[in-house]
């Protein structure tokens, strides 16, 4: 007996998103389920006072890949927002990222050549030659004076960790810019969805079954009986039950307001890299879509510890969750009627460009 669904999409985010399209245009049955009481995961944005906001944090689009920047352009148009946040430190503001604004500002030099000289004697100076943690490695990289004022107290909030118990490969790169240019990210193609990422997902998930506030894991056998294939997008562990326990990831609480006056703070996102504050940005989204609303909504981030119940963000990739997650993906690989995707499902923080990306290979393995 045919079952009523080719494929059962476990989750209405990006990845879900993407992969239900594909597989509808080729004529496959789909059904998208999603946990929470709206489609498109991380990416929703609910409208405050005229102004898309960015509920789980401000989501900024970029790739130099032509052909994922066209994808998203047949299904809405883009603006031109290109992302500049600052950082505030000891009550100043410094450019983001790091580049001849910010060093400007602390050394008053103008001179490219001066500023890697200034660098490379405190790297010098650390006498670090192979970084056995991130304090170590992101000293090697930018020296001590940018590592103490802008990464240590932002890394510790972020990660709830000391700098010095966290793994070098965290940070495998650090924006470094010898030139006056703020951009924070070099890709070719940056923006937000006119109209705010709704629009995007909406644009996707056109003509497709989906249901919300569904938990797969409420029913599974239910679940898996009404479809070929199942397509989860949700934590990896959780779909196993935890068999090698919990994978570790930071999460995220908002605070959000709506302020009497037409702008709070000048730019759309500000770094505040001090411990002692405990908030690690403030985020004001009307900058997103060059907003003039009479009114503003500003969002301050404080990381925390996941638990059960809260989101998982980001996952804590050092070498305890590494090992966990190898025996997880095992498990994964020996899988005939299941597809792991996304941030989630592979451990793996992506950005919105390679989530697409990924969806759109796996999705073109399953026609070939």
């Amino acid at each position: 007996m045919d079952k009523p669904y080719d494929f059962l999409i476990v989750g209405a985010g990006l990845f879900g998103a993407v992969f239900a399209r594909e597989m509808s245009l080729r004529g496959k049955r789909c059904l998208v389920i999603d946990r929470r009481k709206h489609v498109g995961g991380n990416l929703y944005c609910e409208q405050i006072e005229g102004i898309n906001v960015h509920k789980y944090g401000p989501h900024i689009f970029h790739t130099n890949d032509k052909n994922i920047w066209d994808f998203v352009n047949s299904l809405v148009r883009f603006n031109h927002f290109v992302y500049s946040p600052l950082a505030a430190y000891q009550d100043k503001l410094y450019n983001l990222p790091f580049n001849m604004n910010t060093f400007y500002q602390i050394w008053h030099s103008r001179s490219p050549q001066h500023v890697k000289i200034i660098i490379q004697n405190q790297i010098n100076e650390s006498g670090i030659c192979i970084p056995k943690n991130l304090e170590e490695q992101a000293i090697k990289m930018v020296g001590s004076q940018i590592y103490e004022m802008f990464i240590k107290g932002y890394t510790e909030k972020q990660w709830g960790r000391k700098a010095k118990d966290l793994p070098s490969s965290i940070i495998k790169r650090i924006p470094v810019r010898y030139t006056f240019d703020n951009r924070y990210f070099n890709d070719t193609y940056q923006g937000i969805p006119i109209g705010g990422y709704n629009k995007l997902i909406d644009a996707l998930l056109e003509k497709i079954e989906v249901r919300t506030k569904v938990d797969f894991f409420s029913d599974r056998i239910f679940f898996k009986e009404i479809a070929d294939i199942i397509v989860f997008t949700g934590q990896l562990d959780e779909f196993y039950d935890y068999r090698y326990g919990n994978l570790e990831y930071r999460s995220l609480r908002f605070e959000e307001k709506i302020l009497d006056r037409k702008y709070f703070q000048d730019v759309a996102v500000v770094n505040y890299p001090e411990i002692s504050i405990p908030y690690t940005r403030i985020v004001e989204h009307k900058y997103f879509e060059f907003g003039n609303q009479p009114r503003t909504v500003i969002t301050k981030e404080y990381p925390q510890e996941w638990l059960p119940g809260t989101e998982a963000y980001y996952p804590i990739n050092d070498l305890k969750n590494n090992l966990i997650l190898k025996k997880y993906a095992q498990l994964a690989k020996e899988e005939e009627k299941v597809i792991f995707g996304g941030r989630l499902a592979e451990y793996k923080y992506y950005d919105m460009h390679q989530v697409i990306a990924s969806a759109l290979a796996k999705s073109r393995v399953l026609n070939k």
